[in-house]
């Protein structure tokens, strides 16, 4: 980007097997009505042609979008660490390749900073949506505090914004086997214990493709991932002790029927859809 204005957002996409969803993913980007962006693209080792639609946007977009590849895949976490090394933006988005998000989001995410810069993260209610359309809403605490993070994620990743100077503090995300598939919610607490806080726009700026049955498929791995994590959260934020009970319930969880997990998961986010 030599002799060009340096870009005010970085936008960061892993990206893995993407083909027929990252056209409208990009797309959405591209309608944003903040256009001073510029979006890291790596394809994670994709098997299909995900990397041919890359290159069709770096044609329209030469000088916004930058395409890297992993010769094999490693995962979200080194993919997104990777992405960060080559950002220049102020602040740094995330996007996955399968999602869309509203043509005003980057402008109410970045309104929303200017006006707490006493927070370095922000992000949005997030619509759920599949073949047949909109069908859930995930919402998130207002401003999150440090108790928050043991009940769950304070945001949506997907949806995020980043102060790129607190980002690169925390040290970006972890790439440790023990934190795989809950990358983000380790960042959380990890940039909460630094003292970092955040914020949610509780407008539904992100619609994430969303299968309705995916809770009841989740792997016992990644179930104890996030238990790890939020026995983390108590530790590292030195929260009540008794708080640690939190952590079993991605284990309770794990122990419910199939076909009652799914029951839960659409009754948590199937009764509200906009």
């Amino acid at each position: 980007m030599e002799g060009q204005t340096e870009p005010l957002i970085s936008v960061l996409m892993g990206v893995y097997n993407c083909e027929s969803t990252l056209d409208e993913s990009l797309e959405s980007i591209a309608a944003q009505t903040e256009s001073n962006w510029e979006c890291i693209i790596c394809d994670d080792g994709s098997t299909d042609r995900t990397a041919e639609v890359v290159r069709r946007w770096q044609k329209r977009f030469p000088d916004k979008i930058i395409f890297l590849q992993n010769e094999e895949n490693m995962g979200l976490a080194p993919t997104l660490n990777r992405c960060l090394a080559e950002a220049h933006g102020q602040y740094i988005a995330r996007m996955d390749g399968d999602d869309r998000c509203s043509p005003d989001r980057f402008e109410n995410e970045l309104a929303y900073l200017t006006a707490h810069p006493d927070q370095v993260v922000v992000s949005t209610d997030m619509q759920c949506f599949d073949k047949e359309g909109v069908w859930g809403l995930r919402s998130y605490p207002t401003n999150p505090e440090p108790r928050d993070l043991v009940h769950g994620v304070p945001f949506c990743h997907a949806a995020c914004m980043i102060r790129s100077e607190a980002l690169l503090a925390a040290g970006g995300y972890s790439e440790a086997e023990e934190y795989a598939r809950v990358e983000d919610y380790e960042l959380w607490v990890r940039m909460y214990a630094l003292g970092y806080r955040g914020g949610n726009i509780h407008e539904p700026l992100y619609q994430m493709r969303d299968d309705r049955n995916a809770a009841s498929r989740r792997k016992w791995k990644y179930r104890i991932n996030e238990a790890r994590v939020r026995l983390l959260a108590v530790k590292s934020l030195h929260l009540p002790f008794p708080m640690k009970i939190y952590a079993l319930y991605p284990l309770i969880m794990g122990l419910v029927p199939r076909h009652a997990a799914t029951a839960l998961h659409r009754a948590r986010l199937g009764g509200r859809t906009s």
